[in-house]
């Protein structure tokens, strides 16, 4: 019997894919508008220095904590589920065979097939089946908090960084446009990379993530402007 070949899907990699993009992201996106904006206000380089790569650590020091803490209460969310379905699990296993037995109706088989298959899968795994087929849970998808925190703080990290190595050796006379161009083009560089990663259209990720770049970016610039003009 010829052995079957394991297809590579891609949701497999969404906890830490969706954490590092949106890390990334960020620190381009924050950084670059930060020293924008400081930049505008008529700041010396040494100022618009200080001020994004306090941008940097702090970004990274909030982006780790809101990761762990946001996908920490998904998986306590998920444990309480699981711990109620246990516990049905024992005291009302028939209803659970055809609670299972209806969803599978709904899915399009007949109600004896449905019946059967729910029997059939409970007696393999029944917690694993109702976690799957009624919860929605998958260890595929399953949240790490530690994985996405240290993906989200590193990636910011990184995406910060690149803004200010453009500040460090970028010219005060062209410091705003070299900033504002690297950035976009940064960020389109991480939004198609996102987007082949994920299996989707590699021109619409990167214009997306490239607008709403430019829009943040300009915005901030504009801010500091007003402040640096009437201060």
């Amino acid at each position: 019997m010829a052995a079957i070949q394991k297809e590579q899907h891609r949701i497999g990699r969404i906890g830490w894919l969706r954490a590092a993009v949106l890390g990334a992201n960020d620190g381009i996106l924050s950084t670059a508008s930060l020293v924008l904006g400081v930049a505008t206000a008529h700041a010396t380089h040494t100022n618009i220095l200080t001020a994004g790569v306090a941008g940097l650590v702090a970004g990274a020091m909030a982006m780790a904590a809101g990761e762990y803490v946001s996908v920490h209460s998904q998986a306590d969310t998920e444990q309480a589920d699981l711990k109620l379905e246990r516990k049905e699990l024992k005291t009302d296993n028939k209803g659970e065979h055809e609670e299972l037995a209806a969803i599978y109706v709904t899915r399009g088989l007949d109600a004896e097939l449905a019946k059967q298959v729910a029997k059939q899968l409970m007696a393999h795994d029944a917690l694993g089946t109702h976690a799957r087929d009624e919860l929605g849970i998958s260890k595929k998808v399953k949240p790490r908090p530690i994985q996405a925190a240290l993906s989200s703080a590193v990636s910011f990290a990184v995406g910060a960084a690149l803004p200010l190595l453009v500040t460090v050796f970028a010219p005060a006379a062209i410091l705003i446009p070299l900033v504002s161009g690297t950035s976009l083009a940064f960020l389109a560089l991480l939004g198609g990379l996102a987007a082949r990663a994920g299996g989707a259209g590699v021109m619409i990720g990167a214009l997306r993530v490239t607008f709403w770049g430019a829009l943040a970016m300009g915005v901030t610039a504009g801010v500091g402007a007003l402040f640096g003009t009437a201060a």
